[in-house]
């Protein structure tokens, strides 16, 4: 197994169960106790998480893996949250969406729709048919190369756990348009709280493109549901949609149901 593999189940291994054992990990991943003690340390040293006597755990109350280590985490569900959603999206329409694995689903299948992308032999789709503004800089280096799609990214300073932009220097671009649809990736929801990120300035980027919006989705597997997470993106009260996977218990489904909320699981 190559380090990046075995850095990618540990992260696993502590994003899931809040710690990890030095000789559980080394039992698991069928590598020596002194390899996983190295890759713990490295790991430490990035502040991806925090070392203990025997193992590790996760950073405080809530724990953000870097987006690079979360790609396969509940991956056919994403896609398929992904896909979902871009049926919610009308063609012509100005779409915001944020960071995160999920939303990079939303995007690939927003790029890839056929009355989007037209016909390349008929010369259709020579003009736009999609504006997304995004503050993720993995989205729109996808989105850049589709000429159907128009690209908008706002200023700010990237995070490296997600690739977002965040700031006064986003603040101030979003502050500048309106959209008709914003899809926001989140870190937790609940009938309570609302939608929540573990981040402060992603937190209030999500919530302005919330406020510039008609329409709002949550895209976020079930495994976010019921969870809790550090900064406040918004009530129910500002969510139209929230496009989950099967995973959802009915009781869940029926509170946000109540709370004016369409559920959409897949």
């Amino acid at each position: 197994m190559s380090r990046d593999a075995r850095w990618n189940a540990l992260l696993e291994l502590v994003g899931k169960n809040g710690r990890v054992e030095v000789e559980d990990a080394a039992t698991t991943l069928d590598v020596s106790a002194a390899t996983i003690r190295r890759d713990l340390d490295q790991l430490a040293e990035q502040h991806l998480l925090t070392r203990t006597r025997g193992g590790a755990v996760a950073h405080g109350v809530s724990y953000e893996l870097a987006l690079r280590y979360k790609s396969g985490r509940n991956a056919a569900e994403k896609q398929a949250i992904g896909r979902a959603v871009s049926e919610l999206v009308a063609v012509g329409e100005v779409v915001g969406l944020t960071g995160g694995t999920t939303i990079t689903e939303v995007a690939r299948s927003l790029a890839v729709r056929s009355d989007i992308v037209g016909d390349p032999a008929s010369g259709a789709g020579a003009q736009p048919m999609l504006t997304v503004v995004t503050n993720a800089l993995n989205i729109a280096n996808e989105l850049v190369i589709r000429p159907q799609i128009k690209t908008v990214v706002t200023g700010g300073v990237a995070r490296p756990q997600s690739y977002e932009l965040t700031g006064p220097l986003a603040s101030g671009v979003l502050g500048e348009i309106t959209l008709d649809v914003a899809v926001l990736g989140v870190n937790a929801i609940d009938t309570e709280r609302g939608a929540h990120v573990h981040h402060e300035g992603e937190a209030s980027i999500n919530r302005l493109l919330a406020e510039q919006a008609q329409r709002v989705v949550v895209a976020a597997d079930s495994s976010k549901i019921g969870k809790r997470a550090f900064a406040r993106v918004c009530g129910l009260d500002r969510i139209d949609f929230l496009v989950t996977d099967s995973g959802i218990s009915p009781e869940a489904s029926s509170r946000f149901s109540e709370a004016g909320v369409t559920v959409i699981a897949v």
